[in-house]
């Protein structure tokens, strides 16, 4: 089993490097309960998008940016804190703000 951010770490590993999601893991599970979080990420310009773009399509997460106002709206079944070390993976600062 691979984390999907291509650390080749596996989901109990998450606090160690990984993203906490491995591939395969938890879509299509109708028990599954999707929660939308919103986190501010300190993003400047299209280049900051960008990267939280890779690392979210890596997560394979719904999304949406907000680049003006720096928000992130995540919609997925992990943990914000698995969220959030992985939209630290980018370099920028990030904040959670709380769910929606």
């Amino acid at each position: 089993m691979v984390c999907m951010l291509g650390c080749r770490r596996a989901c109990a590993e998450a606090a160690e490097g990984g993203c906490g999601r491995v591939a395969g893991a938890g879509r299509g599970d109708p028990g599954v309960i999707m929660k939308k979080h919103e986190f501010f990420v300190d993003m400047t310009c299209e280049g900051c998008s960008n990267a939280v773009t890779r690392v979210l399509n890596k997560l394979g997460v719904q999304f949406d940016i907000d680049l003006p106002n720096k928000k992130v709206f995540i919609e997925s079944d992990q943990s914000w804190e698995v969220l959030i070390e992985c939209l630290k993976r980018t370099g920028k600062e990030v904040q959670y703000v709380g769910e929606k």
